[in-house]
């Protein structure tokens, strides 16, 4: 038994410092597998279903061996989950000499230079932007690391926030006048200087990217990287591999210049009238697309004269602020910075306009008041890959979703991972005693009319059965998802959760604490959400998760496997749904404890043949068609409290 492995036994360190504690096989298991890995400088792939307990299982190797290592997960919760909760004991039971570090990205640290910008024209705010400019001012005298979400007077969306924290494009580095006081510069040196960092996803492809100049030495200096949530990464790479211009982005540089010909430069009336020249040709850009917010395929859109003659129109008054700018070089040290990044978007907006290139998706995405522009690599397999094959690193790859089955290739071929160990452990739960698989007979099909109201009907006999618990219902649409809440809204008097309504935080916190609430959402409340016991008793799937068909990525891909004589369905598109359908049910059973239903409305996973292999990756629960045995389930449940 090696010294890692140990550690999981009835008298190792976990069972000291962890509460209730059990010795599990799968654990000790994905452990030792990691173990090999750090001391080979190999790759390895491991699915940890639900309950495996993965999270210790990657931090006590990486604790207990040499060297620096790099841990990255999906998201900032799960991030600041991992360094202020699972992380402190063990490494002071472990190792306590090791330095942890936390990273985020550039937006998560208050910026002084933009602070005191802000502060210098804060007569043109609004009321409401002055009353949150004081609070940070206030909080800024007392914070130690600078990271604007400990500020809890202020809601995570504040508009403050964009006008306190920097960007790639607009920060002055070195030559910045609070660059020894930065606290991105304070929190970039602490990871610099520890052994363990604890990141997210896209701060990594970032700074693998080397988008973050000056940033991108701190993943080579590692000697393992671990990446939990893993199954996000083929989307996070390609976006970092890719390009992209927004007109947020556009209209911010052209409000910075606004601001600096009022306070430095008040001779220079150029500049306003530039900066005022590629506002209005923002404005005019984003009424050349639909009204409401999507997504849509460049390629095809920029062909329309309308959109042509505005993209040139926006390039013709970027192409004259770079020129004001020009002119004035060397007489400020942001107007300089502005001028650089005016001749970066300059390159990046004529190089989306050339939708001739192939190997790439062309698509755009649209908000109320902006437009961005992308191009996405179909593949970073190439790339990525390459980077595996001539670092000399440890790789570690771990989700409770990888594997179709237990074929790992539709996961590593994404990534280019070829001399991988691959290992799949199931949960020790037992399913077969705490869960239910209902898929309800007699349903219309999900693009059928009548669906919404079976949908509604399933719904409230579910509310009907489980008095005391909670119940997810989980929509791959946000117009399902509206559809439904205003209905329900007037069939029940029982806490409703509506995604959007507030933030993600917030809303499943006040779910947990309703105890028998209704929570709607849609993607992102399919995976990474942790709850526990009787408040969360049935999860309510209404489709089958595949993704739309009009997403242009998705199109792209598509059109890449016809081209390559693959059949996209099996290749792309069956693979991404199975593995979002398991990340779904995986809300469900989170404990030993927890018993609940799963309820699946969508015929085709017992009408398609293709249904078999969705249900063959899901963990082994009783199944049933009869929804009347899944409420007396929920009855069971009831009864038993």
């Amino acid at each position: 038994m090696s010294k890692v492995t140990s550690q999981f036994q009835a008298d190792g360190v976990l069972a000291r410092t962890l509460q209730g504690f059990r010795p599990r096989a799968a654990q000790s298991e994905m452990a030792a597998a990691v173990e090999r890995a750090l001391v080979k400088k190999s790759q390895l792939v491991v699915e940890a279903e639900t309950g495996t307990g993965k999270t210790f299982a990657y931090l006590v190797p990486v604790l207990l061996n040499d060297g620096k290592a790099i841990i990255s997960t999906g998201t900032k919760a799960l991030q600041e989950q991992l360094y202020h909760r699972d992380l402190p004991a063990l490494r002071d039971a472990l190792a306590p000499k090791k330095m942890v570090a936390l990273l985020k990205g550039r937006a998560n640290y208050l910026c002084l230079h933009r602070m005191n910008q802000a502060v210098a024209h804060s007569g043109e705010m609004s009321k409401e932007l002055q009353g949150q400019l004081v609070e940070i001012r206030k909080w800024a005298q007392r914070t130690d690391d600078g990271d604007v979400g400990t500020i809890n007077i202020l809601q995570e969306d504040a508009p403050i926030l964009p006008t306190v924290t920097s960007t790639v494009d607009n920060c002055l580095g070195r030559d910045c006048p609070d660059y020894e006081d930065c606290y991105l510069v304070k929190a970039r040196k602490r990871a610099m200087d520890a052994d363990l960092v604890v990141v997210n996803h896209h701060l990594f492809f970032a700074d693998m990217a080397l988008k973050d100049v000056g940033f991108g030495e701190l993943v080579p200096q590692a000697d393992a990287v671990i990446f939990d949530e893993a199954h996000q990464l083929p989307d996070i790479a390609s976006q970092y591999f890719g390009e992209a211009v927004s007109s947020r982005q556009l209209q911010e540089l052209a409000h910075e210049l606004k601001v600096l010909y009022l306070t430095e430069l008040k001779d220079l009336r150029q500049l306003d009238k530039a900066a005022d020249k590629v506002l209005g040709s923002l404005n005019d850009w984003r009424l050349v697309f639909p009204k409401d917010p999507m997504r849509g395929n460049w390629r095809q859109f920029s062909q329309q004269p309308a959109v042509r003659l505005a993209a040139d129109v926006v390039a013709e008054h970027l192409t004259f602020l770079r020129e004001v700018c020009k002119s004035a070089l060397g007489r400020n040290q942001d107007l300089d910075n502005a001028y650089e990044r005016c001749v970066q978007f300059l390159h990046k907006w004529e190089q989306l306009q050339d939708v001739s290139r192939t190997g790439y998706s062309f698509w755009f995405e649209t908000t109320a008041r902006q437009v961005t522009l992308h191009q996405t690599p179909l593949s970073v397999a190439e790339k990525f890959g390459g980077y595996l094959e001539r670092s000399e690193m440890a790789w570690v790859f771990t989700s409770a979703t990888l594997a179709v089955g237990e074929d790992f290739r539709h996961f590593t071929e994404q990534l280019g991972i070829n001399h991988a160990e691959t290992l799949c452990l199931a949960s020790p739960f037992n399913f077969a005693e705490q869960a239910l698989l209902c898929l309800p007979r007699y349903l219309p099909q999900p693009h059928e009319r009548e669906m919404p109201a079976a949908l509604l009907d399933i719904v409230e006999q579910v509310i009907d059965h489980n008095q005391s618990g909670g119940t997810f219902v989980l929509f791959t649409s946000h117009r399902m998802l509206q559809l439904i809440a205003k209905q329900l809204e007037n069939k029940t008097d029982r806490p409703l959760f509506v995604q959007g309504s507030t933030s993600k935080r917030e809303l499943l916190q006040q779910f947990i604490a309703a105890g028998n609430g209704v929570l709607l959402g849609t993607a992102s409340f399919w995976e990474g959400v942790d709850v526990r016991g009787d408040a969360l008793r049935c999860v309510i799937i209404d489709k089958l998760p595949f993704a739309s068909p009009d997403d242009p990525l998705l199109q792209a891909r598509v059109e890449d496997c016809r081209l390559r004589g693959v059949d996209p369905f099996a290749q792309v598109q069956l693979p991404q749904a199975i593995i979002a359908l398991k990340q779904g049910a995986g809300r469900l059973i989170r404990d030993a404890d927890d018993r609940g239903v799963l309820i699946v409305c969508d015929q085709r996973l017992v009408t398609k043949p293709y249904g078999g292999v969705f249900l063959q990756s899901l963990p082994t629960m009783r199944r049933t068609r009869d929804l009347t045995v899944a409420l007396d389930f929920l009855d069971t449940l009831e009864n038993s409290e």
